[in-house]
């Protein structure tokens, strides 16, 4: 089922990018492996897929350090006293949104000897349910953070609430987009714009995403 679900996948991801101008190699699947164990996630690797997403730091760390040779990324909301547990086993980070963290962050890279790869986590919905910056508030925090020598700032992220209808998410992956296009600098490129999960993640690539992070899709 795996293999038949992947095939799918890649399918609506060449489609939407196709739909948008835009070549399919420009937008990284990433396998949200948070409801599925080591077995699933092997079969993921055989298949061609190489990153792959969890958001519980507990609840990941066997799957994490049973295969360090996979890109792992953390989509969720980080606690500040898990930075430690997360920078040296994770690819990128999909979630900071203050600046608690990135002190934390910094601290552990220095401790580690390495840069954490990090997105700035947006609310572009406004809903109070969800983690992230205000949009009006990036602009300020990218200024703090960029002088963090151990942070490489590689672009946004946000999430849309569940619609019935993906159509109706249009306008908060756009605003994303429109966010880093505003607040791209000489120095800080922002390329990556994680946005767009198993319902919605076709309009999230017509709207400008790099990265999807899709779990149910694939695993059912």
């Amino acid at each position: 089922m795996l293999a038949e679900n992947y095939q799918k996948v890649l399918s609506a991801i060449n489609e939407a990018s196709r739909r948008s101008g835009r070549s399919p190699g420009e937008v990284t699947l990433i396998a949200v492996t948070k409801t599925v164990g080591i077995a699933e996630v092997r079969q993921a690797v055989s298949l061609g897929i190489s990153d792959f997403g969890e958001n519980r730091v507990q609840d990941a760390a066997s799957k994490v350090g049973s295969m360090p040779a996979v890109r792992w990324h953390f989509i969720g909301h980080l606690q500040t006293n898990k930075a430690k547990d997360v920078l040296p086993a994770y690819h990128m980070i999909h979630s900071l949104d203050r600046l608690s963290l990135a002190e934390a962050l910094q601290r552990c890279a220095d401790r580690f000897d390495k840069t954490a790869e990090v997105l700035i986590q947006v609310n572009t919905s406004g809903e109070e349910s969800k983690f992230g910056l205000e949009p009006d508030q990036l602009p300020g925090f990218l200024k703090k953070v960029s002088i963090f020598e151990r942070i490489n700032i590689r672009g946004l992220m946000t999430m849309a609430p569940f619609v019935k209808d993906p159509e109706n998410t249009r306008s908060y992956f756009r605003k994303l987009r429109q966010l880093r296009d505003e607040n791209i600098s000489s120095g800080l490129e922002l390329p990556e714009l994680s946005m767009g999960m198993t319902n919605d993640f076709t309009v999230a690539i017509e709207e400008g995403a790099t990265m999807v992070r899709i779990g149910s899709a694939l695993f059912g």
